[in-house]
């Protein structure tokens, strides 16, 4: 622990270097923004490659500095390539643009309509603060610095205390990289120290910002990205309890298989997933709940660092000493590593006390709620926060089914049937965001091709000279998906 903290130490940003970095940004901004699309698709590609060529030098650094087993972080590192090759993709199929054209039309229903054409531009350097529990795919290189990157923004990567060294080994690989690729300098760079990511979303010269951490930490950012004198947008994704809720004919028809399937989802990667589900509501006396009783809870695994672990043990044992819970499936949490365990009350002692029972706890513990009459279910997926997930385990000709899901997609961005929500594939139709406090912006995803819009802005110009057009609004520009006078035509 004394070597580590050294290390960071020795990383500080001073006030100089930062200054050198958010100078930089700005000015790659000239260059990068109004890069081809086809460049930056090259430069994301190298990126991947200069990881994935890094991966025997970068596991081991972040298997000493997170406790993750080796498995575990060379999958997450194969997730991080894999998701700069897709960008990548996106890039050169420019649907991602949104543009519009609609030429001049002097019978325009409202009266004669000027030649008008619509695109989406980056919007400038982005700040990304990266996260603890995902130290390849939510950090240095992970998904805000790929979708920023790819939009045509310059990232300045804050980074995570609890992986130091890591974060500027991959610093040096992604820079590299881009500099191969033939990036300016300025593009990309990293900062330590709270200190710098402070003033980094205060300047001027920082135009969006992305965060994944806690709701306390994410809340105090966006009120300083709020305060600026131009306020930016801030794009955090702060805190989930993730419910999954069991019905009365599921119960019947599959306990062994949805206790089961619980159990070894809240206590992946001993709990430290943001799509952990911490509740799980159940019918009392159930199969479930007797199963829950009695099946084998996985071993105890490392936390990522100290901090974590305290904050777990101190946030369980509240949970287990609140007087409406009691003790399901007892786990030793004041050791190290902490054991998995699970808590219980019933849904109408949840009810009474939502805001501390229905509350975030990382780590490997999740609390099981019981309940009597069905529509007791419709009450508290009200009731509860926003969520980045929600899942229900039902049959699909369950009455209750049909009128909880509608309700739980007001209140969640991702609503999982019979499955899990440990597993957050990259893809194109991936949601990862929902109501506060799961993001600050309910209308984005920070997983998932659609995560690059986060990092563009709309521009419209008018009666505007061909050659002066970007090239996609050009009547003879580069062919990609557009809506021109009104029909959407996919070249």
């Amino acid at each position: 622990m004394d070597t580590v903290r050294a290390s960071v130490d020795e990383l500080i940003t001073t006030d100089a270097q930062l200054e050198t970095i958010l100078a930089g940004a700005e000015s790659a901004m000239q260059h990068w923004g109004a890069s081809s699309r086809e460049f930056r698709a090259a430069a994301l590609e190298s990126v991947a490659d200069g990881l994935h060529g890094a991966a025997d030098d970068l596991v081991p650094l972040a298997m000493t500095e997170t406790r993750l087993p080796e498995q575990r972080l060379r999958g997450e590192l194969a997730r991080t390539e894999f998701q700069l090759r897709l960008f990548a993709e996106v890039l050169r199929e420019g649907g991602y643009l949104d543009a519009r054209i609609d030429h001049a039309d002097p019978e325009w229903g409202m009266g004669p309509r000027p030649d008008i054409r619509r695109i989406l531009q980056p919007i400038g350097p982005v700040l990304v603060f990266a996260a603890s529990n995902f130290p390849f795919a939510f950090s240095v290189a992970g998904g805000d610095t790929a979708s920023a990157l790819a939009a045509g923004c310059p990232v300045v990567v804050k980074a995570h205390p609890g992986h130091p060294a890591l974060s500027a080994r991959t610093a040096e690989v992604v820079s590299a990289a881009l500099l191969d690729a033939g990036a300016e300098q300025g593009v990309f760079a990293v900062v330590f120290g709270n200190a710098a990511g402070t003033r980094a979303i205060s300047d001027g010269r920082i135009a969006a910002c992305g965060f994944t951490g806690s709701v306390s930490g994410g809340r105090a950012l966006f009120d300083l990205a709020m305060s600026r004198p131009e306020p930016i947008p801030f794009y955090g994704e702060l805190g989930s309890v993730n419910p999954a809720f069991v019905t009365q004919r599921a119960d019947t028809a599959r306990a062994d298989d949805i206790a089961t399937g619980f159990i070894g989802s809240f206590a992946l990667g001993a709990g430290q997933f943001c799509t952990k589900p911490g509740l799980l509501f159940a019918p009392e006396g159930g199969g479930v709940d007797s199963v829950l009783r009695t099946a084998r809870l996985p071993a105890a695994a490392p936390l990522l660092n100290e901090r974590i672990r305290a904050g777990f043990v101190a946030s369980a044992g509240t949970l287990a000493e609140h007087p409406s819970v009691s003790v399901m499936r007892p786990g030793r949490i004041d050791v190290d590593p902490p054991e998995p365990t699970l808590f219980t009350t019933t849904i109408g002692r949840l009810l009474d006390d939502i805001d501390a029972l229905a509350d975030e706890r990382f780590g490997p513990a999740a609390l099981v709620v019981t309940y009597r009459d069905e529509d007791d279910l419709l009450t508290v997926a009200r009731r509860l926060p926003g969520q980045l997930t929600a899942a229900v385990h039902a049959e699909e000709d369950d009455p209750i089914a049909a009128r909880l899901i509608p309700v739980l997609a007001k209140r969640a961005g991702r609503v999982l049937w019979n499955e899990w929500p440990t597993g957050v594939t990259v893809s194109h139709a991936q949601q990862h965001g929902g109501p506060y406090p799961a993001t600050t912006a309910v209308g984005t995803t920070s997983v998932g091709t659609a995560a690059i819009t986060r990092f563009l802005r709309p521009v419209a110009y008018q009666g505007m000279p061909s050659n002066l057009l970007p090239a996609e609004l050009r009547d003879d520009g580069p062919p990609v998906p557009r809506r021109l006078d009104g029909a959407l035509v996919i070249p």
